[in-house]
């Protein structure tokens, strides 16, 4: 091979990784998967004290778009670069609670308790996980019996707010991993939040919620939240081989603009394994390229400012 051919395969080889999904320092200018210049977000520069939390819902009333999934993962990876994380598994399957450990249907006081019962404090609540500065407030099936007992109660869209007041200084950022609806427990991670991230599994039949889910932020920043807002749109289950998911993206992008985040999630089976192993993809397969798109996603929301 003559010098000339040498060098021309290596800047196809460059040129495919600038557009690898998630890829960390691809450079600045270069383009990424929802095709705009991908930024090069700086490391985060360390916190010299914690908190008061910004508290962010991870919304979409749809399932299986990776909520759980980004719950864990984006804490994680917060949690890596010196940020306190409490998560709040607010969904009653507990797949958040059963992805980090954490056996909900063994525990007598869940965050079912804590809304449905005073006297209960948080911190006997909040279970501490394998990972450092990660803890995580459990929930198990008796979550699905909430929405109707909360119904009957004064101001009930703002009960879940009132449970988290007590540790907001504790903590640098809550993820609340919501279940697949917009009923009374969704209505209230939206009071109580700061911010809204939304997954989007990239196909054509995900995107069709998301106008009821954005129409249904808004009425409750009018009636409910003002200071609430959303953080960002993350396409997730990206395959970069296939054009479904490239136009998908791409229409997300033309919709919403820069509400999408530049950092794309890929499908990869490393995720269910990471979940069998009840751990965070940044420990389960650190150097995976999949850890480190969401070492990305920490580090372009906090350049966002939605978290310190």
């Amino acid at each position: 091979m003559n010098e000339e051919s040498h060098q021309s395969m290596h800047t196809r080889d460059v040129g495919a990784l600038t557009h690898l999904p998630g890829i960390e320092r691809a450079g600045v200018g270069a383009i990424g998967p929802t095709g705009r210049p991908l930024p090069d977000f700086p490391e985060p520069p360390l916190l010299t004290s914690h908190g008061p939390a910004r508290i962010i819902a991870m919304c979409n009333q749809k399932g299986g778009v990776g909520k759980t999934t980004t719950t864990i993962n984006l804490g994680a990876a917060l949690a890596e670069i010196g940020r306190r994380v409490l998560l709040v598994d607010f969904d009653p399957q507990g797949a958040l609670s059963v992805g980090l450990g954490v056996r909900g249907g063994e525990l007598d006081t869940t965050i079912y308790t804590l809304l449905v019962e005073r006297g209960h404090d948080i911190d006997d609540v909040i279970q501490h996980t394998r990972t450092d500065d990660l803890d995580i407030v459990p929930a198990n099936i008796d979550l699905s019996a909430a929405e109707v007992q909360l119904v009957g109660e004064v101001a009930r869209e703002q009960i879940l707010a009132r449970v988290l007041r007590p540790v907001i200084d504790d903590y640098d950022v809550i993820l609340i991993d919501c279940q697949p609806s917009l009923g009374l427990l969704t209505v209230n991670a939206l009071t109580a939040a700061h911010g809204v991230i939304i997954p989007l599994e990239c196909e054509f039949f995900a995107m069709r919620g998301v106008a009821l889910l954005v129409e249904t932020i808004e009425k409750i920043t009018d009636r409910l939240n003002p200071r609430l807002t959303i953080d960002g749109i993350l396409a997730t289950m990206y395959d970069s081989r296939t054009l479904h998911s490239k136009e998908v993206v791409r229409s997300v992008v033309d919709h919403f603009d820069e509400q999408v985040f530049h950092t794309v999630i890929s499908r990869t089976v490393k995720f269910p394994d990471a979940t069998l192993a009840a751990e965070p993809i940044t420990t389960y397969a650190s150097t995976s390229t999949a850890a480190g798109a969401y070492r990305q996603l920490a580090r372009e929301l906090i350049a966002r400012g939605g978290a310190a």
